[in-house]
């Protein structure tokens, strides 16, 4: 039996996109041998490669001028590539620290450059995105970095910043392909596979011309972004079968309606669960404000980590896993990404009124 799988990353992934791959595991297409064995320049793996792209380029409606690049390192190598091509140690990078991941590529940048911190909510233990009235950008900022939603602290950010021209640059690897958006907000956006595209070990990168041009002359090979432009991501030997699974989620998602249908059903997963604990809010207190609530992490608290452990064994006794919040927060963390069905919300919201009933 499958239990429902509430995991932050890696989580959980379509049904039928594990059941394809299962069927296509040892044998592809009639090939005599795995995908993960093939030659990342044979032409059945040059198509699985174009078509992921071709899908990532599909569903965010991307224009020509940007490049989808399939990299490898997870978003936490982007936290120092980006400053490594494009911050100098006497230029300056405006960020803004809306939690942990924001902390990390601001450790990183500072290693290259000059880093100013335009706005953060760490004052209230990072529970709301900053207004646009608190972000105070430098004028000559290399780009402005956000991180569009937050895993660990339940936080998303339901408009963009206006930068004033600035270049806007994005981690989004826990909201990617959740939501429409438009890619020309930013001239560079990355984000980790694990939470809506495929497994763990592919980072996607979207990046525009414009931003291409402007990385610097003494960058490493494998760090400059216009090696794997030029390279179409196969500059070395890429991560095969996460790609390959990128694009079995991806051909998921298109054959689902694309990102209009998913946007609506993640709305209505989020709005379930939030109704449930708005309901009860002295037992279930969300932990962030609610005009920054996420819809991919929900966070909550109980009156006390006594009911917050026996909320959590008891749920995993009932087929769900993956509801404890992060080791540095505690709490309870609910992650409703792309692949997790509808149904799955409901029955923890059933049980939710279960637990309050026999220990409220």
């Amino acid at each position: 039996m499958r239990v429902y799988n509430f995991n932050p990353g890696p989580a959980t992934l379509p049904l039928s996109v594990l059941e394809k791959a299962q069927k296509d595991f040892v044998d592809f297409k009639g090939k005599g041998l795995s995908i993960m064995e093939m030659s990342h320049r044979s032409p059945e793996y040059d198509e699985v490669h174009n078509q992921a792209i071709k899908n990532i380029k599909q569903i965010l409606s991307i224009p020509e001028n940007y490049h989808v690049l399939l990299l490898q390192g997870g978003a936490s190598t982007q936290f120092y590539h980006i400053p490594y091509n494009f911050l100098t140690r006497d230029s300056e990078a405006d960020y803004v620290n809306t939690g942990s991941w924001s902390k990390k590529a601001i450790k990183e940048a500072k290693i290259f450059g000059k880093v100013n911190v335009a706005a953060s909510s760490e004052d209230t233990n990072f529970s709301r995105i900053p207004k646009q009235s608190e972000m105070k950008f430098s004028p000559n900022a290399k780009y402005v970095h956000i991180t569009s939603n937050n895993t660990i602290f339940g936080t998303q950010y339901h408009s963009f910043p206006d930068t004033k021209g600035v270049t806007l640059m994005v981690d989004m690897s826990s909201d990617i392909i959740s939501r429409k958006f438009d890619v020309t907000e930013f001239q560079l956006i990355y984000a980790g596979a694990q939470k809506n595209m495929g497994p763990s070990g592919v980072t996607v990168v979207i990046i525009s011309d414009e931003m291409a041009k402007k990385v610097k002359p003494d960058v490493p090979t494998m760090v400059n972004y216009n090696t794997h432009i030029e390279k179409n991501s196969l500059f070395n030997t890429p991560p095969t079968f996460g790609i390959y699974m990128l694009k079995l989620v991806t051909d998921w998602v298109v054959e689902l309606g694309g990102i209009e249908k998913i946007e609506d059903i993640n709305n209505s997963k989020a709005k379930t669960l939030y109704d449930a604990m708005d309901k009860n809010p002295e037992f279930f207190k969300g932990t962030t404000e609610i005009e920054s609530r996420s819809k991919m992490n929900v966070t909550m608290r109980l009156p006390s980590e006594e009911l917050e452990k026996m909320f959590i064994d008891s749920a995993k006794n009932e087929g769900m896993i993956g509801l404890k919040g992060h080791r540095s927060v505690g709490g309870i963390r609910a992650s409703l990404y792309n692949a997790f069905p509808l149904e799955g919300v409901n029955k923890l919201t059933s049980f939710m009124a279960d637990f309050i009933a026999k220990n409220g």
